[in-house]
């Protein structure tokens, strides 16, 4: 059998094994954190051998040079999986930032599930929203008692506007309104799912955008505001 072809089935049979042994947390007695240190020192010494023997086979510049590219190649490798977890929260920043109102979802240290979101360049918290099926584009407002749906958001979810009874009186950027009290199956947001959720439907062009109020914001867990992002936990 090949060197590499060795190597790889080493990792292979070591991924495999850590992911069988997730649940018990457990692998051969060891942590699954140790245990998946120790996989990928094995292929490591296995890639820094191969390396050396096939050097030999040359002069002493070559043997060198050999040894080095497999350093690099080692030290990526190791790289890549020490910082797998700020590589996946930089691409998640990335959509985020190209992709206006998309909510970042990362992993915390104890293993439960963050929901970010960024201050677009109006220089408010939005993103967007699962109602009934339907992405919903939402401005984060704390001051707001209650979710607020515009008119046209109403409809767009299978709501009819028309057959509302508009009988709370609201202030909205517009001037003072009348809204109907409604109650959503289900809003998400990323993992954050929250079923019969109390809102409101505002009358037709008092609203120009619907908002994320207090009726489903403080049911979570954990709500931090900071300059420029805003992080939900459920």
């Amino acid at each position: 059998m090949k060197p590499l072809t060795l190597i790889f089935l080493c990792l292979g049979l070591g991924l495999a094994l850590l992911i069988f042994n997730h649940g018990s947390g457990r692998t051969f007695g060891m942590e699954n954190e140790d245990f998946g240190r120790l996989i990928y020192l094995i292929p490591i010494a296995g890639l820094l051998g191969a390396g050396i023997m096939q050097g030999r086979r040359g002069a002493l510049g070559q043997v060198v040079r050999q040894i080095a590219i497999w350093l690099v190649i080692i030290l990526a490798l190791v790289a890549a999986y020490l910082y797998r977890d700020d590589a996946r929260g930089f691409g998640a920043r990335m959509t985020a930032g190209l992709l206006p109102g998309t909510a970042v979802v990362v992993t915390t240290s104890d293993g439960s599930n963050e929901v970010i979101i960024h201050k677009t360049r109006g220089g408010h918290f939005q993103t967007n929203v699962s109602v009934g099926g339907k992405v919903l584009p939402m401005l984060v407002d704390t001051g707001a008692s209650s979710v607020v749906l515009s008119y046209e958001d109403a409809r767009a979810i299978g709501l009819e506007p028309t057959s509302l009874n508009y009988t709370v009186s609201v202030m909205t950027a517009n001037g003072a309104a009348m809204a109907a009290p409604v109650r959503l199956d289900e809003m998400a947001i990323g993992p954050i799912v929250r079923r019969d959720v109390r809102a409101l439907v505002t009358e037709e062009g008092k609203l120009d955008e619907s908002l994320l109020g207090m009726t489903f914001l403080s049911t979570l867990d954990y709500l931090q505001m900071r300059t420029d992002e805003l992080r939900l936990r459920d």
